[in-house]
């Protein structure tokens, strides 16, 4: 007898990218990296979504001294709308941090205060970036919203986090798929 609840396929690993007829913020023109999905939902981080604060003003508010300018003026994302106050990097190199989630064998997510020290001292992945909060789907909230178009997906791209400029993310991670999403219609819709 078949399941009558297949187990979703996972999307971690994944970039959800939002479709023009999602203006809720912060989600509009959002791109979320999927950093866990299972039977019992999803938990993601926005990726080109700016917040006030530079990785210098997080370092100092946790006490750290940070001797890079760069570092220092590295943006901090908003990674979603749960959790604010939360603190995620999200990065290539796996590392021996003290709360670290193996995302697949090229992505983790660390939320340990000992990256950020490694990272003040040069010493952190060499590709990272941090964001406050995240955003969460409850079991089967994910798997609705794609089935009623509100995201299209494509594997996780080092370039589309990494080396393309925040404002310039939506495009891209829609190109991965050889979709231009201004060229989308506002609103969503079923055949």
């Amino acid at each position: 007898m078949a399941n009558p609840h297949p187990q979703p396929q996972s999307l971690a690993g994944q970039f959800l990218i939002a479709m023009p007829s999602l203006a809720e913020p912060p989600f509009s023109r959002g791109v979320a990296f999927i950093c866990q999905h299972d039977e019992d939902g999803a938990v993601g981080l926005l990726v080109n979504q700016l917040s006030e604060y530079r990785l210098g003003d997080v370092l100092a508010q946790m006490k750290l001294e940070c001797s890079d300018l760069e570092l220092a003026d590295a943006p901090v994302l908003i990674g979603g709308p749960v959790q604010q106050e939360r603190g995620f990097v999200l990065h290539r190199e796996p590392g021996h941090w003290e709360s670290s989630y193996r995302i697949n064998d090229e992505w983790s997510v660390t939320t340990s205060r000992d990256i950020l020290i490694a990272m003040a001292h040069g010493e952190g992945p060499r590709l990272a970036v941090m964001a406050l909060g995240y955003a969460g789907w409850s079991a089967g909230q994910l798997e609705q919203e794609l089935k009623d178009n509100t995201w299209l997906t494509a594997e996780a791209n080092e370039r589309v986090v990494f080396h393309t400029p925040l404002e310039e993310r939506w495009s891209a991670a829609a190109g991965l798929v050889g979709v231009d999403p201004l060229q989308l219609p506002g609103y969503a819709g079923h055949a």
